[in-house]
Parts: structure tokens; sequence; C-alpha cells
């Protein structure tokens, strides 16, 4: 037999084995994975990833903290 040959039967061989074991571990799929029933449902508002709208006062505070922070390192790098 030429190698070429054997080649080929080792590789049938090994695809066989491949379809038997799949088929023994419960048919696992390659490529991408289907949707889930959990993601097909509208997100939930605030979850992961989402960020709280803030209110005109919040951001006014927020601007506010953010000045003085911004005066007193300033103020530190001058000494």
């Amino acid at each position: 037999m030429a190698t070429d040959d054997i080649l080929a039967l080792l590789i049938q061989e090994r695809d066989k084995l491949n379809r038997a074991i799949e088929a023994l571990q419960g048919a696992k799929r390659r490529g991408r994975p289907p949707k889930s029933a959990a993601s097909a449902v509208s997100p939930v508002v605030g979850g992961p990833g989402k960020r709280r709208a803030r209110t005109p006062a919040q951001r006014k505070a927020q601007a506010k903290r953010m000045r003085e922070y911004w005066a007193k390192r300033k103020k530190a790098e001058g000494k």
C-alpha cells in the first residue's frame, strides 16, 4: 500500500471515531452557539453595562467636585 492510501484510511477512521465520540458526548456543535432564550428577552433596564442617567443637579454637583479636585491638584503641583 502506498503512503497516500494509508493516510486516507487513517483519516477516514479518525473521522468515524470523532463522530462516535460526539454522539456519545451529546453531539457537541461546532461553530457559533444558537441564541439562548434569555438573550431574546429585552434587556433589563439598569442591568450590567448600563449607566444610570444623572439629573442636571447631580451633574452640576459632580462638576463642582471635579473643579475643586483639580484646583487642589494644581495648587499641590505649585509647591
